[in-house]
């Protein structure tokens, strides 16, 4: 098997940050060497997994479970009013409605998700009550909103940035209310984590495609395609166009291949060359996936150029460009 050390020295770095708890890297800098099994581990999509990975570190690090440390990662970028692909500050749909979707699993197989939930800051926490409070898996649109008041989530106003709003105008004017889907559309952070005790969870969370029909639902809140954790084999999630993820069922997919021997980067890369199969315009698109299996390996590809993601481990938090299908 392809180690986590090895598949990383074949990773572009990208460039490294300043974070709480964890050191900065210079340009020559490798993750440490490690032997046998690597855990605590953290991984997560995009720029913005750095400061999750951080708030998840915290947890990993001082013994904490899995699940509380891809709730706590995940609900950094949701708080964060700046950032456009998660939480109420990202882009609206087409009718100005910001919509939240969400997915969590632990390491017993249990899930829960919402999807088209409106005004509440933290999905992920929602998702995480459904799982343990309901016997369902996912609840939806006004229903899931209900539900997150009645369980003591507060109502929140936040409207769009005026960035954010400008953009939305100026999206209306130039494209006559019709959506678009490209590779600079994505969305999600995804996360993954292996905890001391050798448990995976992961978590997922959206506020969607910018600029999409009203009632769209992606991949982040379906179990299995913009996440899956299963504490025999690993964890993997996605980013991108969800629509893509959702006709493989991606990150389920992943998952399977890791059980049957694939590593985590060999399970990744046949997962978009699936999705090159299965999707005509798959060069106009980006997904991305990320995997982590029990030994604490780590796999990322993507379609095009441009997906990053965050690795943290032995106190060390460092961000990646994966490799990716389309070279031309």
């Amino acid at each position: 098997m392809t180690s986590r050390r090895d598949f990383i020295k074949k990773s572009a770095f990208a460039s490294a940050f300043v974070v709480t708890g964890l050191p900065k890297f210079g340009k020559s800098a490798q993750l440490p060497s490690t032997s046998g099994t690597t855990k605590p581990i953290v991984i997560s999509t995009w720029k913005h997994g750095i400061p999750a990975n951080d708030a998840a570190w915290k947890i990993l690090s001082s013994g904490g479970r899995a699940l509380d440390a891809v709730e706590q990662g995940v609900m950094v970028p949701e708080a964060d009013p700046n950032n456009t692909s998660v939480g109420l500050g990202g882009n609206p749909d087409r009718d100005g409605h910001v919509t939240l979707d969400a997915s969590i699993m632990d390491e017993k197989g249990n899930a829960g998700s919402v999807a088209f939930l409106e005004h509440i800051l933290h999905p992920i926490s929602v998702a995480r009550m459904v799982m343990e409070k309901t016997p369902h898996v996912m609840l939806v649109g006004e229903g899931a909103y209900q539900f997150a008041i009645d369980n003591g989530f507060k109502r929140s106003d936040q409207g769009m940035t005026p960035e954010v709003k400008a953009n939305w105008e100026k999206w209306k004017a130039e494209n006559k209310y019709n959506p678009k889907i490209d590779k600079n559309n994505h969305d999600t952070i995804g996360m993954v984590a292996l905890d001391n005790a050798g448990d995976v969870s992961g978590a997922c969370t959206t506020s969607g495609l910018g600029m999409k029909m009203h009632g769209r639902v992606g991949d982040s809140p379906i179990i299995g395609a913009g996440m899956f954790a299963d504490n025999d084999v690993g964890a993997a999630c996605a980013t991108g166009v969800g629509e893509a993820v959702i006709k493989i069922c991606g990150s389920h997919l992943i998952v399977e291949l890791m059980r049957n021997g694939k590593t985590p980067q060999q399970a990744c890369e046949e997962a978009v060359k699936r999705i090159a199969k299965k999707v005509s315009n798959y060069k106009d698109i980006q997904v991305g996936f990320l995997a982590l299996n029990k030994a604490g390996d780590v796999g990322a590809y993507s379609i095009v150029k441009g997906f990053n993601y965050a690795v943290a481990c032995n106190g060390q938090n460092r961000l990646f460009d994966s490799d990716y299908l389309v070279k031309e």
